[in-house]
């Protein structure tokens, strides 16, 4: 219990901190998002109207910390004020659209990468010396190839090419959006090329961290005493050395949901997702400050949740840590 109580109270200073800085960094970047906006409509309005958007936005030359305690306020009712790249629309309404591409996308990419990588670093752990480890640079060669860069081979070869995917998007044009077979079916078509790359970008991480545990494991005494009595391969591989090898694993694999919220954000980018890293990307290009601050918020509540998951996960396989 104690344990849980240092690492909440560590996590709740964590998130004040983080928010704080949240707040500050984006008031610290030159220029004025209002004026930008102004510029889209040419001129066609009044200084008045510049002066009211500066007001709506919270860009009034009131002091900081009148700002900041505003913010506090603002948080505290769910209220994290209006997108300048999509004015009217609220950040709420912009990251709520964008958020479910992102979760789908990345999460599960990363839990495919995640099984995968984990099940073949046991096998290839278990059976190595054999042509099993020739995956190990395979599988490296494709993690050393930047991320848009592979994007962007795949895009070339498999929809510019061979028209097997779409170019762009995250569902056909004629589709009704809803929980229905054809828009789910189109949704799932568009989402493969960009899946296939993060799965082939991440897939080595997985595969050589639970092989290096699994060789260390390996050559403990229980796994020698088990051998000794005479159990099966498969039961000594998987119950024994796999059980507690997969431990680091399954914390960073927590770690790892956490920055899911964040998206590939080349990805998004090259294949036009509109996830939420495309969001963030058009939110920095805009200066677009409540915007940035929504996205940053989000992926820091999400790290830091899945940090206190990651402490849980600990707590309940290893009986160790209780003891902390």
């Amino acid at each position: 219990m104690r344990f849980l109580i240092r690492r909440g109270s560590f996590y709740l200073i964590t998130a004040w901190a983080a928010i704080t800085m949240n707040f500050l960094i984006p008031r610290l970047m030159p220029g004025n998002p209002a004026q930008i906006l102004m510029a889209r409509f040419q001129g066609r309005l009044s200084p008045a109207a510049l002066k009211s958007l500066t007001i709506l936005f919270g860009l009034n030359h009131s002091g900081l910390w009148s700002q900041y305690v505003t913010y506090w306020r603002n948080l505290a009712n769910g209220n994290l004020g209006v997108s300048f790249t999509y004015f009217p629309t609220s950040v709420s309404s912009v990251i709520g659209s964008a958020l479910p591409w992102t979760a789908m996308l990345i999460g599960v990419s990363t839990l495919i990468s995640f099984v995968l990588g984990t099940l073949l670093g046991i096998v290839v752990a278990w059976r190595r010396g054999t042509w099993m480890d020739s995956l190990l640079p395979v599988t490296t060669f494709f993690s050393a190839i930047p991320y848009f860069w592979l994007a962007l081979i795949a895009l070339l070869l498999l929809a510019v090419d061979v028209h097997w995917f779409p170019l762009s998007g995250a569902y056909s044009q004629g589709a009704v959006v809803g929980f229905n077979g054809p828009f789910l079916a189109s949704a799932a078509y568009h989402a493969a090329l960009p899946a296939i790359t993060i799965v082939l970008s991440s897939i080595a991480g997985w595969l050589l961290g639970m092989r290096n545990m699994m060789v260390a494991t390996m050559a403990e005494d229980y796994i020698t005493m088990a051998e000794a009595k005479g159990l099966t391969r498969r039961r000594i591989m998987y119950l024994y050395a796999a059980r507690n090898a997969v431990l680091p694993t399954i914390a960073n694999f927590a770690l790892s949901l956490g920055f899911v919220v964040s998206g590939a954000i080349l990805v998004e980018i090259v294949f036009s997702y509109p996830g939420i890293g495309f969001v963030l990307f058009q939110a920095v290009s805009n200066e677009d400050f409540p915007l940035m601050q929504g996205v940053f918020l989000v992926i820091t509540l999400a790290v830091l949740v899945a940090n206190l998951l990651a402490d849980l996960a600990y707590v309940l396989l290893d009986p160790r840590t209780r003891e902390a």
